[in-house]
């Protein structure tokens, strides 16, 4: 009976959380994975952060905001590029400064978010418009973000993405 609860309870708050995000972004859908364990009021909390991070670093993209990626990477940060180059955040925060990679736009969907105590994982699809050293791109992505939490404060550590078709 008590399980049942919980699963009714994880359930209604899941619902919740996808009814905002599609308020915020009819295009995006959340996913969160059902678990009963006694964290899943934090694990909840957390999931709510991520996506409003998840929100802020689509933005801070587009808007080429280096300051957010200055306080958002982690000093050890590493993403991995479609075409497998290492990128650090010292090569972030510049590309961002000097214009040299420039998104149009980014629709994102799909987004999955899984929360293991001070990890969280995030996956979704996105389709992006932009440039590269004034070379155009678009197409359809995939990626993982990986958000860990140090003194209360979430910071991506490692970010990937793949092209899909």
């Amino acid at each position: 009976m008590k399980h049942n609860r919980l699963s009714l309870l994880m359930l209604i708050v899941v619902l919740c959380l996808a009814a905002r995000a599609r308020a915020d972004d009819t295009r995006t859908q959340v996913s969160v994975p059902l678990q009963a364990n006694s964290g899943a009021s934090h694990d909840q909390d957390s999931i709510r952060q991520i996506l409003e991070l998840e929100r802020q670093a689509k933005d801070a993209s587009v808007h080429r905001d280096a300051a957010f990626a200055e306080r958002m990477l982690t000093d050890d940060y590493v993403a991995i590029t479609p075409l497998g180059h290492v990128i650090t955040k010292a090569d972030t925060i510049a590309a961002r400064r000097s214009g040299q990679l420039r998104y149009d736009s980014i629709d994102i969907s799909d987004m999955v978010v899984r929360v293991y105590g001070n990890t969280a994982v995030v996956t979704a699809r996105a389709e992006v418009r932009g440039k590269d050293l004034g070379e155009e791109f678009n197409g359809p992505y995939r990626y993982t973000r990986v958000w860990i939490r140090r003194s209360g404060h979430w910071q991506t550590v490692s970010y990937q993405a793949t092209i899909t078709r």
